[in-house]
C-alpha cells in the first residue's frame, strides 16, 4: 500500500497566518519607500528643469530686475511651460487648501492657505514684499512662487543653479542656490497627503504660514479682531515673564487676556498700527494719535474687509491704551488704561501677524 503525505488543514492555516503576518509588517514599508522614492524623483526631476530655465534667465539677464511676482512668473513662463496661473487673491485655484508643514526635522502641522499672500508668508521679511502667485505647470507640479525684488544674477556663474547639487535634504543631482524666488510646491499636485518632505517641497521657504488676515496700510493682521477672554490675576502674574506684561490690577483681566490671545504684548496691534487702521476705515489720511478728528465719513465696507463690526466698536492697544473707531468720529485716548474696567469685555483686538 502506497502512503501518500500531505499537510493538515491546520498547517496549512497556520503558514497563510504566519505569511498574513509577515506581509503586513513589510508591506506597508515596502509601500512607503516606494512612495519617498516616488516622491523624491518627482522633485529631482522638477527642480532639474526649473534650475534649467533659470539658468537660462540667469545667463540671458533676465533673472532679476523685475518689480513683482506676477512679472517674473512671466518671463519664467518663456523657459519652463505653465498651464495655469492663479492671481494672488484666487491662489487655492491652483494649490491645495490646507497642507501640512514642518521645516527641518519639525512634525508638520496643518496650515490654513487662505493665510498665505505675500513673500513674508514664506519667512522672507527681509525681502521687498511681493505677492505669492499660484502656478500650475504642464509636467502637473502645483506651485506658490514669491519673487525677491532684490535678486542678484551674473551671466557668468555657475553657483545661482548648480545640477550637481543635492535637493531638499535628499540625495539628488540639482542645487538651486538663487536667491531670486521662494518657491513651495506639490510634486503630484492637488493630491494628498500634501505634507513636508513628501509630496511638498520647497526652496527659500524658511517658514509656512503666519500671514495676514488682512494687510491695511502695511500692517498685518493675523486674524479676525474679536473680544479676549478675561484672565484672573494669578493668570496674570504667570503671564508677565514671557508675554511682556508689567503690572496686574485686576481680578478679572481683559486687557491681559487679550495678550494672551496675540501670545504676548508685542503682537496687540500698538497705537500707530490702529492709527494706520483708522486711516484706512475713514479713507482719511490725516488721521493721527493726538486730539480729535470729527466728522469723518465711515466706511462700513472697507470695516467689513478688516473683520471688525459696524458701526461702533473699541479695540485694545499694545501700549495700555484704545483707540475707539465709531460712526462719525475718530478718537484716540492716549494713556487711558483698560483693566478690568465694567467697558473691558466689550474691546475687540487685534493681533498682528509677522
Amino acid at each position: 500500500m502506497t502512503k501518500r503525505f500531505g499537510f493538515t488543514l491546520a498547517e496549512v492555516l497556520i503558514t497563510l497566518g504566519i505569511i498574513g503576518v509577515v506581509a503586513a509588517m513589510t508591506i506597508p514599508t515596502l509601500v512607503a519607500n516606494y512612495q519617498e522614492k516616488t516622491y523624491n524623483t518627482a522633485a529631482t526631476t522638477f527642480e532639474r528643469k526649473l534650475g534649467e530655465a533659470l539658468k537660462v534667465m540667469n545667463s540671458q539677464q533676465t533673472l532679476a530686475g523685475f518689480n513683482s511676482t506676477e512679472d517674473f512668473v512671466e518671463e519664467l513662463s518663456k523657459h519652463f511651460k505653465i498651464s495655469k496661473t492663479c492671481s494672488n487673491d484666487k491662489l487655492l485655484d491652483c494649490f491645495e487648501e490646507e497642507v501640512f508643514w514642518g521645516s527641518a526635522d519639525a512634525t508638520p502641522e496643518a496650515v490654513d492657505m487662505n493665510t498665505i499672500k505675500t513673500s513674508k508668508s514664506f519667512g522672507q521679511k527681509n525681502w521687498q514684499e511681493t505677492n505669492v502667485v499660484g502656478v500650475q505647470f504642464a509636467s502637473g507640479v502645483s506651485a506658490l512662487i514669491a519673487y525677491n525684488k532684490d535678486a542678484t544674477q551674473d551671466p557668468y556663474s555657475n553657483e545661482i543653479v548648480n545640477i550637481s547639487g543635492s535637493s531638499n535634504g535628499k540625495s539628488g543631482s540639482v542645487n538651486l542656490g538663487t536667491d531670486a524666488l521662494a518657491i513651495l510646491y506639490d510634486t503630484n499636485g492637488v493630491k494628498s497627503p500634501n505634507k513636508s518632505a513628501k509630496d511638498l517641497r520647497s526652496i527659500n521657504v524658511t517658514k509656512l504660514g503666519g500671514g495676514c488676515f488682512a494687510e491695511i496700510n502695511g500692517v498685518c493682521v493675523a486674524m479676525q479682531p474679536q473680544k479676549p477672554t478675561a484672565v484672573t490675576k494669578e493668570e496674570c502674574e504667570a503671564m508677565k515673564s514671557t508675554h511682556g506684561i508689567t503690572s496686574c490690577n485686576y481680578k478679572n483681566d481683559y486687557w491681559a487676556g487679550a495678550v494672551k490671545l496675540c501670545g504676548s504684548k508685542d503682537k496687540v496691534a500698538k497705537s500707530a498700527d490702529l492709527v494706520k487702521m483708522a486711516k484706512y476705515v475713514y479713507n482719511n489720511d490725516s488721521i493721527t494719535a493726538t486730539g480729535t478728528t470729527s466728522s469723518l465719513a465711515f466706511d462700513a465696507s472697507r470695516a467689513t474687509a478688516l473683520g471688525l463690526p459696524s458701526p461702533n466698536f473699541e479695540i485694545w492697544s499694545g501700549n495700555m491704551s484704545y483707540v475707539r473707531f465709531t460712526s462719525d468720529t475718530y478718537s484716540f485716548n492716549g494713556g487711558t488704561i483698560w483693566l478690568g474696567d465694567s467697558n473691558g469685555s466689550n474691546l475687540l483686538v487685534i493681533c498682528l501677524g509677522d
